[in-house]
């Protein structure tokens, strides 16, 4: 699992690069690509800002929205038994499959981002 710092109400995914022996974040939810290296913790994060900032600026002078929008619909290829057994626990709790699957998405991400939920 990858570390997440949150920098200015944004998430950013923080991994270790041991070729150049730095810290690199990157954001995640964004209309285009917003990343920034350091050494120390201290430093990705006050280096995180400036690069966020300077997205912020870049999208607000060109008039486009900073946050990716989503529609609500993707598509998950999983294993048959997988999809058959979802299927069934779906149909005995009286409900669809869409309304399963997008109740235990919502349960992992309130097990895994309790503050985001």
């Amino acid at each position: 699992m990858n570390n997440i710092m949150l920098i200015d109400g944004y998430r950013a995914v923080i991994q270790y690069d041991p070729e150049i022996d730095m810290f690199r974040g990157e954001f995640t939810g964004l209309n285009g690509g917003a990343d920034f290296y350091a050494n120390t913790v201290e430093s990705l994060r006050q280096e995180g800002r400036l690069s966020l900032q300077a997205f912020l600026d870049t999208c607000r002078e060109a008039g486009i929205p900073p946050n990716r929008s989503y529609s609500g619909k993707f598509q998950v290829r999983i294993p048959e038994k997988l999809h058959h057994d979802a299927a069934e626990a779906a149909k005995a709790r009286g409900e669809s499959l869409n309304q399963f699957v997008a109740e235990a998405i919502e349960h992992e991400l309130e097990q895994t981002h309790p503050a985001k939920r």
